[in-house]
């Protein structure tokens, strides 16, 4: 009787032909040693530069108060990012190129186009204003939607939809919100420090407050815009060139435009701050946060709804669609593995996760017809992966389904989308071709 093997083998490649060694520039090790070089030159010179305009003392009260809201602001994006996370990796790329390459790129520019347009038209105060509604928002956008554009081109990979725009989006510009505050506070701090101020009526007390207590938010807000185009245009065909550009494009224009109604909040009379932030900041930062939430309750239905394919086939347990489904379930089996087997089996059950969870969001795009010409192979390597860990991760999963989902379905009837039947002791591999 013939049995399927453990593991379907690959095909060897058409005609036998001998893989080329890539070329140095091509070699991963290059790239990063090329990128890491950038990003580190960038925060040398960003460092100095700062540190020249506000002073020692100002840079160190600058940073300390500017480092404030990172964490928190991080641990959203990793929340929101909590039912398929994506590597750290491309989390520190971002915060690195907003907080050292976008920043310096935003110094410069900025500093050089206010110094032209001033002298140009010999009015230092328009080219100010000019700098700050116009200029800024164009060069600053501009500067972290080029993060999210390298993240979306190179890193593909992990980069599948609107949740992944909006953590690369909103990481890269808490970096750059993070520089930039500690220019502006230690700015601050300087200017007290030469009139005297002292406490709530000083310039550093107003600075902090509308910077890090009422607006923490403002730069992720605007570039999230820009990550929301590129998530829109990661769920579009390969076939549909048009709107991978122009949605990208349409995303970053809208957060121009934010940035500069923000920026130009303060020309709008008296209280032309307090009614831009009160009528159209936190509007839109709600109406985002509830698509952010939204957008993370649809992959997890996305996750029951698709998996159970796979548990037909024979790849994955009765209940583990449901419980991958469920965060409080997820928990609950990291939890289970932790206490059981200790903390490197709860890290492979976060990795079973996160692997389930990316296999289901595959198979949607590839019933959709919106997968690329790698979906068999990348199907494939998910596979690979669950099957590796799941002597771990199924009974931690099993018992959460039991412990935290009591009700769950069963899953029977035959595969749908042409997956085939298990075929003991291991799974057939039938992978859906979109």
């Amino acid at each position: 009787m013939a049995t399927s093997p453990a593991y379907p083998t690959y095909p060897p490649s058409p005609g036998g032909a001998v893989l080329r060694h890539p070329h140095w520039w091509q070699r991963r090790s290059v790239r990063y040693g090329a990128l890491i070089t950038l990003l580190a030159l960038s925060g040398l010179v960003i460092l100095a530069l700062v540190r020249k305009q506000t002073g020692t003392e100002g840079f160190l009260v600058g940073l300390g108060l500017a480092v404030l809201p990172v964490p928190w602001l991080i641990a959203a994006f990793r929340w929101l990012d909590r039912v398929a996370p994506g590597p750290w990796r491309n989390l520190i790329f971002a915060f690195a190129w907003g907080a050292c390459a976008a920043a310096l790129i935003a110094i410069v520019a900025n500093s050089f186009a206010t110094k032209w347009i001033a002298t140009a038209t010999a009015d230092p105060a328009s080219a100010d204003t000019l700098g700050a509604t116009v200029i800024a928002p164009i060069v600053e956008e501009s500067a972290k939607a080029a993060a999210v554009l390298l993240v979306f081109l190179f890193r593909r990979r992990h980069f599948t939809g609107i949740v992944d725009g909006m953590v690369i989006a909103g990481i890269t510009a808490t970096g750059f919100a993070f520089t930039e505050n500690i220019l502006y506070l230690g700015t601050a701090f300087g200017a007290d420090q030469l009139t005297g101020d002292r406490g709530i009526a000083s310039v550093t007390a107003a600075t902090f407050f509308v910077r890090i207590v009422m607006s923490p938010f403002a730069h992720p807000l605007f570039t999230t815009m820009t990550g929301l185009g590129f998530g829109i245009a990661a769920l579009s065909a390969e076939r549909h060139r048009a709107r991978r550009v122009l949605l990208p494009l349409c995303g970053l224009l809208l957060a121009m435009s934010m940035h500069a109604f923000w920026n130009g909040s303060s020309t709008f009379g008296e209280f032309g701050f307090f009614a831009v932030y009160g009528g159209f900041m936190v509007p839109v930062f709600g109406l985002l946060t509830w698509l952010a939430v939204w957008t993370r309750q649809r992959e997890l239905r996305t996750v029951r709804e698709e998996l159970p394919a796979y548990v037909l086939a024979g790849w994955l347990g009765p209940a583990e669609p449901f419980a991958l489904g469920s965060m409080r379930a997820r928990r609950v089996a990291r939890d289970y593995a932790r206490h059981h087997c200790g903390k490197a089996a709860a890290r492979e059950v976060a990795h079973y996760e996160a692997y389930a969870t990316a296999l289901a969001l595959l198979r949607l795009r590839g019933r959709r017809g919106k997968a690329g010409a790698d979906f068999a192979v990348r199907e494939r390597e998910l596979l690979d992966e669950l099957w590796k860990r799941k002597d771990v991760a199924r009974p931690a999963l099993e018992y959460a389904a039991h412990a935290a989902l009591p009700a769950r379905p069963v899953y029977t009837g035959p595969a749908p989308y042409g997956y085939g039947y298990p075929a003991a002791p291991y799974p057939a591999y039938h992978p859906y071709r979109p």
